[in-house]
Parts: structure tokens; C-alpha cells; sequence
């Protein structure tokens, strides 16, 4: 069962959720975050219950019941539903009297995009019109709508900007450029308050071992060898708590309604370059094979990702503070205390 999180952990998030905006903003606002049960969502859900907010979140149903990475969290202002973010009607239901929805759930894993499409489409796609037509019929003040750089492809120049074209370049990548352009057309079409979060990619304690660094980082840890795919795509790695700090930025700031904004570190790495950092962060030197299972389809493979923010700079102070390897000495602690209920399919492997 997931644990809370560790004091580092807290203070890293706190930190830069504090830099990026007044959290006063918050107290007594009543948030309905969607997917709040999930990775980014959990630490989002923790830094607006710190900050005052009377927090709803919708988890995706599970017949266990379980709230994900909440599932331990009493707090007193916290609420959590289970269902799916495709029913019209629950969300609905969720959004009434609610003053910002942030709006994350989605299906993420592109691989498996590619042998099941059609989820994709029935959660990003469906899910996200539910969610913008939730908004417009209860008349929230707010939707802060999670899109991703995947949408833009492998770069066409760099660091991308939101100017830059929008590439489906996997199954999952087209239903999120569907999902940002109904944002987009919610907005236009019916004066929808929505902003579009575009995080490059984001990663730290609770990430799923589908993403490489806490696979990179389980590996180091724990196998006698580290397999990876590719080596040479480069990505702009951004710490959570520097992603949670966007999203409490765009959702508070003023005149962002109908935009898009990138954020990110600033700063790419290549795979191998990342693998190098974690090994020296774990303290080991364990031998290196590259694998085709772990590799994307070649006509799929996203090369080259870095963030350009600075729009996002301009439009709610944001700014990353949290260097590649502080992020991976948290994702290490992580690993290393992860309980031992998880120890046969999340971290240890």
C-alpha cells in the first residue's frame, strides 16, 4: 500500500509550489481534482490541502475500492469518489459548487496505446469532454486542463515552444491533441474558462515503473543488471513538485483562459545521460544492456524534448528550482523505503 510522503519529499514540493504562487490563494476554495489518486495528481492534491482547499477527487473505480497514493490520507478537507471520468452525469455531479477543476486523469502508458487505442480515446478524449462540459453547465470558475509534450513529436527545433506544431506521433499523443483542441474549442465556442497545462516530462516518488527513471532507478537498486532501449532521446526531466507548482500557478493566475503553457526544467538529457546520473545517485556501477523490449516502434519514437517556459514565466512566475539530481536522490529514497506489500510489481525488480 502506498506510503505518505517523506519529509523531503514535502519540503521539495512545498518549496516550489510556494515560489510559483501566493498558496493564500487557495484557503477555502473548494478544487475538484480529476485523477488526483494518480502520481502528479496525489502530490497537486497534497500541496492544495496544504494550502486551505477544500479538495474532491475523482479516482478511477477499482473494485478494491483503493484511493492510490490517498489511500492513507485522512485529512478532513479531502473527499474522494471513484468512478470514470468518461460519465457525464458523475462528473457532473462532482463539479457542482466547485470553484477550479484541475483535470488530469488520463491514460498515459504509450505502449500500451498501441495494442488498445480505443481506452484511449473512451478516457483522454471523452473523459476531457465530460470534465469541460461539467464546467460550462455548473459554471466553475476555472478548468486547468493537463495536456503533454508528446504532443508535439520528436522536436522540429529547439526548445519547443507552444508555437510548435502538434505531432500524433503514438495513439496516446493523438487523443491528447484531441483533448487539448476540445479544451480549446470549449473555450472558444462557449466561453469555458480553460487553461491547457502542457508539462514536459514530469517525474518523482510514486512514478510508475513504465516511465525510465524510476525503472532506471529500481534497476540500480536492485537487479544485477540495468536494461534499457535507446539511449540517445533526449528529454526535458522536471521534478514534480516544480510540475505541482505550474499547476497551482495557471489555476490562480489571471487572463491565462484560452492559452496553452509549457513547463519544464529547461534543460534536455539524453536517456544514457540520465541512466549515467541515477547510477551515480544510487551509488552503483551495475552493467548496461539495451534491449528491444524496452524500446518504442521506430516511426513512434519521440527524439528530442526541451521545454521552452517562458511563457509560462511570464503569464504566473513559473520557475523549476529542483536540479536533476535532487529529484533523483528523492526518487531513490523512495525506492529504497517503498513497502514491502509492492515489492513483487512496483520497485523492486
Amino acid at each position: 500500500m502506498p506510503r505518505g510522503p517523506t519529509e523531503r519529499e514535502i519540503q521539495l514540493t512545498e518549496t516550489n509550489a510556494a515560489t510559483t504562487t501566493d498558496s493564500s490563494f487557495w484557503q477555502g476554495r473548494t478544487v475538484l481534482v480529476t485523477g488526483g489518486c494518480g502520481f502528479i495528481g496525489s502530490h497537486l492534491v497534497e500541496a492544495l490541502l496544504a494550502a486551505g482547499a477544500e479538495v474532491r477527487v475523482l479516482g478511477r473505480y477499482n473494485s478494491g475500492s483503493h484511493r492510490g497514493f490517498l489511500n492513507r490520507n485522512a485529512h478532513p478537507a479531502l473527499r474522494v469518489e471513484l468512478g470514470s471520468v468518461a460519465d457525464p452525469w458523475f462528473v457532473q455531479e462532482l463539479a457542482r459548487g466547485v470553484d477550479t477543476i484541475f483535470h488530469l486523469a488520463a491514460l498515459i502508458g504509450i505502449p500500451s496505446s498501441y495494442r488498445a487505442p480505443s481506452q484511449y480515446v473512451e478516457t483522454n478524449v471523452n473523459g476531457t469532454l465530460a470534465v469541460l462540459e461539467a464546467a460550462r453547465r455548473e459554471g466553475v470558475r476555472r478548468v486547468v486542463h493537463t495536456s503533454t509534450s508528446e504532443t508535439y513529436g520528436s522536436a522540429q527545433y529547439t526548445p519547443i515552444d507552444e508555437r510548435h506544431p502538434l505531432v500524433g506521433q503514438s495513439p496516446y499523443s493523438a487523443t491528447k491533441i484531441a483533448a487539448d483542441k476540445l479544451a480549446e474549442s470549449y473555450f472558444l465556442s462557449f466561453g469555458v474558462p480553460v487553461a491547457t497545462l502542457r508539462p514536459f516530462n514530469t517525474f518523482g516518488p510514486r512514478q510508475s515503473l513504465r516511465a525510465v527513471i524510476p525503472s532506471l532507478m529500481a534497476q540500480a537498486l536492485h537487479a544485477p543488471e540495468i536494461q534499457v532501449g535507446s539511449l540517445d532521446p533526449v528529454r526535458d526531466m522536471n521534478y514534480v513538485g516544480d510540475t505541482v507548482a505550474g499547476f497551482l500557478g495557471i489555476g490562480a493566475a489571471e487572463g491565462v483562459d484560452g492559452g496553452v503553457y509549457n513547463v519544464g526544467s529547461g534543460v534536455g538529457h539524453t536517456i544514457g545521460e540520465i541512466l549515467e546520473a541515477v547510477q551515480r545517485v544510487a551509488g552503483t556501477a551495475k552493467p548496461v544492456r539495451q534491449t528491444a523490449e524496452r524500446s518504442r516502434p521506430a516511426a513512434s519514437e519521440v527524439e528530442r524534448l526541451l521545454c521552452d517556459y517562458s511563457k509560462a514565466a511570464a503569464a504566473f512566475g513559473y520557475r523549476p528550482s529542483v536540479s536533476l539530481e535532487q529529484g533523483l536522490s528523492a526518487v531513490r529514497d523512495y525506492v529504497l523505503t517503498a513497502p514491502p506489500e509492492l515489492d513483487a510489481t512496483v520497485y523492486r525488480v
